[in-house]
């Protein structure tokens, strides 16, 4: 499987992990006090904002596992293994938002 895949994978994993995280709410306060002047219009910017800074946060939490990989094995590009431990990485984050993700989902 080329590369291309396992990033659409990996990214959808972190999408639905931020948008049905059970911890969304948590990301809260982090939003205002990185861009406060975003929220006089309306809660929808906060809850957008806050799924996509989860999104970010789950992406960079997974690939870390992955680059240590990558650096011990001193591989110069992404190999098929340290993609499969990317997206390991990133499901296992997910799976509490599964939950959600299929009740409020499908």
């Amino acid at each position: 499987m080329s590369t291309q895949a396992y990033v659409i994978a990996i990214v959808l994993f972190a999408t639905v992990n931020g948008i049905f995280s059970p911890w969304l709410v948590g990301m809260f306060p982090f939003v205002f006090v990185l861009m406060p002047a975003f929220f006089l219009s309306s809660l929808s910017v906060l809850l957008f904002i806050s799924s996509i800074l989860f999104a970010t946060i789950t992406l960079i939490l997974g690939g870390i596992p992955a680059a240590l990989h990558e650096r011990w094995s001193g591989a110069k590009e992404s190999t098929e293994v340290s993609m499969w431990i990317w997206l390991a990485g990133v499901g296992l984050l997910t799976l509490p938002a599964a939950a959600n993700f299929v009740l409020f989902g499908l």
